[in-house]
């Protein structure tokens, strides 16, 4: 845990107030909070790992798994719901076999919901790292799926 100890060492003095400071730059680093750098982070500026976890939970940027090679966002924002998003998430959740907030059990693909991508006019919209998919219908998830899937067989 060489990174996580890098990370503390930069607050020596261990105050509460640099709690989200530090799990962001773990996050930042591992790309999410796993339990060893909770207990970690709750040893260095000695609160209980329940306080620690109680902040991070609270917060909806941090991840307490892996995000897939494979980030899906699926815009809740107003222009994609009432153009369909729910259908197109559920769509997403059956094809992966997971919920959003999840990663495939291949870490391939997660799943996130997002209040807005800042996309409305192409609503309903996902992003998959960073490259968006627009005026989505269900029946479209599986050609984009197979599209990522044929990535990882080049």
């Amino acid at each position: 845990m060489a990174s996580i100890s890098t990370i503390l060492k930069q607050y020596p003095d261990g105050k509460r107030e640099h709690l989200i400071p530090i799990l962001q730059a773990i996050q930042e680093q591992a790309g999410y909070l796993s339990e060893d750098s909770i207990v970690e982070v709750g040893k260095h500026l000695q609160l209980p790992t329940s306080k620690i976890f109680g902040v991070a939970t609270f917060y909806n940027q941090f991840r307490f798994e892996p995000q897939g090679k494979y980030h899906i966002q699926v815009c809740r924002g107003t222009a994609c719901h009432v153009l369909g998003s729910s259908t197109v998430q559920a769509e997403l959740e059956k094809r992966l076999k997971i919920k959003a907030g999840s990663t495939a059990r291949d870490g391939l693909f997660s799943l996130e919901v997002v209040a807005c991508i800042g996309a409305c006019g192409l609503a309903p919209v996902i992003s998959i790292n960073g490259e968006f998919h627009a005026k989505l219908k269900p029946a479209d998830i599986d050609d984009i799926l197979e599209h990522y899937r044929n990535l990882e067989s080049e």
